[in-house]
């Protein structure tokens, strides 16, 4: 197959976000390719956007592809901020354990 026999629908700085969705699709039979993942050292030399790593996947998987991503990277929005009970420390509302002293959210 060619480059234009597939669509990129993540791209992110951080790789191991790019992982993340790469291997949730493929938890959900979605085949995927995974682009730019060694690309991180030549930013500067290149433009940041071409560098970032990407996830691909074919046409026809597209439309259900950005769906779970949609409903995975929204989980936790609607949770609120909270205050670790052991050290005070304050989280936002996707984390369930503080990171400052490992008490799990209460």
């Amino acid at each position: 197959m060619s480059d234009f026999d597939f669509v990129r629908v993540f791209a992110h700085a951080n790789p191991l976000l790019v992982g993340h969705v790469a291997n949730l699709l493929e938890a959900a039979g979605i085949p995927v390719e995974r682009r730019n993942l060694t690309l991180g050292g030549a930013a500067g030399e290149l433009p940041p956007g071409e560098c970032e790593p990407e996830v691909w996947v074919a046409p026809h998987n597209r439309p259900r592809a950005e769906a779970l991503l949609r409903e995975a990277l929204s989980e936790g929005d609607d949770r609120p901020p909270w205050t670790c009970s052991g050290c005070g420390e304050r989280l936002e509302g996707v984390f369930d354990t503080c990171w400052n002293c490992g008490r799990a959210r209460p």
